[in-house]
């Protein structure tokens, strides 16, 4: 299975928590990381987004084929993202967009740290995959990229 780990773009100030939106910069950082990803995917992969506009807006720069999950608005835990994402059973590649501190306590969670959160850059993915090797449950470490390096 792959597992991207997607923190939505820059988003307006002021508006209630579930309903704000990209700005212009958060438009253009989506749509950058989008171009990036796009031929990077395998050829089957599922979208799952949060409800939150900002989150929407943001996987809406990838694909309009977007399930919105209610389970991983802000706020919600690593382990429900996860076991939103079906991780690691996926037949399929699967792209979460969401929130920090959610997406940084995932990413660390699957590198094994323990007890630490991370910060993560608005628009920025950590790209998992996930295999057995000589019996061994494994996660590898893909890429990680922000929008200020594309």
């Amino acid at each position: 299975m792959e597992l991207i780990l997607w923190r939505h773009a820059d988003a307006e100030f002021g508006a209630s928590d579930t309903y704000r939106k990209l700005t212009k910069k958060g438009v253009k950082q989506a749509q950058d990381m989008s171009a990036w990803l796009e031929p990077r995917l395998p050829k089957e992969w599922t979208l799952i987004s949060s409800p939150a506009v900002r989150a929407k807006q943001t996987a809406e720069t990838l694909s309009k084929n977007i399930n919105i999950e209610t389970e991983i608005a802000p706020g919600c835990d690593y382990l429900t993202l996860l076991a939103v994402a079906n991780w690691p059973q996926s037949k399929t590649a699967t792209i979460v967009v969401g929130h920090q501190p959610t997406i940084g306590n995932a990413a660390a969670y699957l590198m094994g740290v323990k007890n630490q959160a991370w910060s993560v850059r608005k628009s920025a993915i950590f790209w998992f995959s996930y295999r057995v090797r000589y019996q061994i449950d494994q996660v590898i470490l893909r890429a990680v990229m922000g929008p200020d390096l594309l």
